[in-house]
């Protein structure tokens, strides 16, 4: 038992412990993330550099890689806006459904991208719900870019809101009725307030979710068909490539893939550091009556 003055150890404190937790978590990590990623790498460049530019600039990699692109700019806007507007309705706002929406938008993260992909075929496929009527009108959504837009809307719907909903609980909205009180419209507040206080979080919910829509490939392998050079995205291509023994062809892909992981990864941290979204306060104290002032 511990008197007075006597310091209980903590777990952690024993040093054969702490150096047998450190080193299973690093074994593990080698194991786990370290090894495949420098095998993508060593794989891609196994043939050579020239081969490996070669590969890369193959059409049908040149149109997965632009496909992936295309879709990151449709979905990341759309998500960024919804997220931001969903957050401020769940936060700033009393209504019916209030909770409701709340569970709502956090479906995409409790079910599988595959059933997604599976449901929006049952909903714009040729036999679905709304099939006869896409065809009548000649609008294609199932095995084009419109299925895959939709699909990864579905996927990463979720992480800008839930980015920015627990930092906007967290700031209450003191400063939002101080703003309005001295004269401020609704949207000159959420401009010159809401938006300021939450900018990193914003950016963070950003970051993430472009990284899952270039990375995503349950959902859109369903909706895309993967046709080669038409709908297929790097996430597909890969797999093409290494279903037709293209081994470096396939693992030349995965590293531009890796590349964005890694970019991502160095954003994440960077905003992270800048406490991104973390503290109960984006802005300081000290400059949240110019703000106030400003709005006004």
């Amino acid at each position: 038992m511990s008197g007075p003055g006597r310091r209980v150890p903590l777990t952690g404190d024993n040093p054969a412990f702490r150096r047998a937790l450190i080193g299973f978590v690093l074994v593990v990590s080698a194991i786990v993330i370290v090894a495949p990623l420098v095998a993508i790498f060593a794989q891609a460049f196994s043939l050579g550099v020239d081969v490996f530019a070669k590969t890369v600039g193959d059409p049908d990699t040149q149109h997965a890689i632009l496909l992936t692109v295309v879709t990151a700019l449709i979905v990341v806007p759309v998500n960024t806006v919804f997220g931001l507007a969903a957050a401020w309705a769940i936060t700033k706002f009393d209504f019916p459904g209030r909770r409701f929406l709340l569970v709502l938008i956090e479906i995409p993260f409790s079910i599988s991208p595959i059933v997604a992909g599976v449901a929006y075929l049952f909903v714009y496929g040729l036999q679905g719900l709304l099939g006869p009527t896409l065809q009548d009108a000649e609008i294609k959504v199932i095995f084009a870019l419109p299925g895959i837009v939709l699909a990864s809307m579905f996927v990463t719907a979720p992480f800008v809101a839930r980015e920015l909903i627990p930092l906007m609980q967290a700031q209450g909205r003191d400063l939002e009725e101080a703003a309005t009180s001295l004269g401020a419209g609704g949207w000159r507040t959420f401009l010159s307030v809401t938006v300021p206080n939450v900018r990193w979080a914003l950016l963070y919910g950003v970051v993430l979710c472009n990284a899952r829509v270039m990375g995503e490939f349950g959902a859109v392998s369903i909706v895309s068909g993967s046709i080669r050079g038409q709908t297929n995205t790097l996430p597909l291509h890969v797999e093409l490539l290494y279903h037709d023994y293209n081994t470096v062809g396939a693992f030349a892909a995965a590293s531009v893939l890796t590349v964005v992981a890694i970019v991502t990864l160095v954003a994440k941290l960077l905003i992270e550091r800048r406490g991104a979204g973390r503290s109960p306060q984006a802005v300081s104290p000290a400059d949240q009556p110019a703000l106030i002032k400003r709005a006004a």
